[in-house]
């Protein structure tokens, strides 16, 4: 199945402002629908942001990317919680009427994962039946914390945490432990020897293809079970 190029859309955030999107569908009917979130230092082009979206798609799965405020700006600083959580928002909803009754989810890389849970926590989002995680930051490098993640235990929907053992924004020992107190409502899926980016080293024995295709089977597969 060959996947479908990605198509520039756009996510309105009120009257006067829009970012700009990319929808990715497979080339039959998607069975998902996965808006996906950037990170704080590089945009919905991102290289690891297309090869997620273009490998969701050869599984079926669509995906909406977005910029934030910010990014589409070309600033250089993120947006305040409360601009990337309305940025959130808007795409999820704009989601639902380009894939209606369609099992959607959200997340992101990093940051983008992580100002969609702040969102789900607030107030949930209509439609979104679970939220996926690409390496969620749960801590500053070199400053190990569970602080971030305390607004997760207000989420009551399903959560995925994809995370590389050797990331250094989140010490693998406390995703682990945050995976258990959280109870059923997560699931943790470690992707050996990959660090934050999802790269390896070479002597780990593995290759950032294996990563990729690990990543994205669990990911897939969690969205359609």
């Amino acid at each position: 199945m060959n996947h479908l190029e990605p198509q520039p859309d756009a996510v309105r955030l009120d009257e006067t402002q829009s970012v700009s999107a990319l929808v990715q569908r497979p080339a039959d009917e998607p069975r998902a629908c996965y808006v996906f979130a950037h990170g704080a230092g590089a945009g919905m082009t991102h290289a690891f942001m297309a090869e997620v979206a273009a490998g969701l798609a050869r599984r079926g799965i669509a995906t909406l990317r977005f910029q934030f405020p910010s990014m589409e700006r070309g600033a250089r600083r993120t947006d305040p919680p409360a601009v990337a959580h309305a940025a959130v928002r808007a795409a999820v909803a704009h989601a639902a009427t380009l894939f209606p009754g369609m099992p959607l989810f959200a997340g992101g890389k990093s940051f983008g994962g992580r100002m969609s849970s702040q969102a789900q926590a607030l107030a949930p989002m209509a439609g979104v039946a679970g939220l996926v995680f690409v390496g969620f930051p749960l801590h500053p490098d070199g400053a190990p914390s569970s602080e971030r993640a305390r607004h997760l235990f207000d989420i009551r929907i399903p959560m995925l945490f994809l995370q590389g053992t050797r990331d250094k924004l989140a010490e693998f020992g406390r995703i682990e432990k945050l995976a258990a107190e959280l109870g059923p409502t997560s699931t943790l899926v470690p992707i050996a020897e990959a660090d934050h980016g999802f790269h390896v080293l070479v002597r780990s024995g593995r290759t950032d293809g294996e990563v990729m295709a690990q990543l994205l089977d669990a990911a897939a597969a969690w969205m359609l079970r």
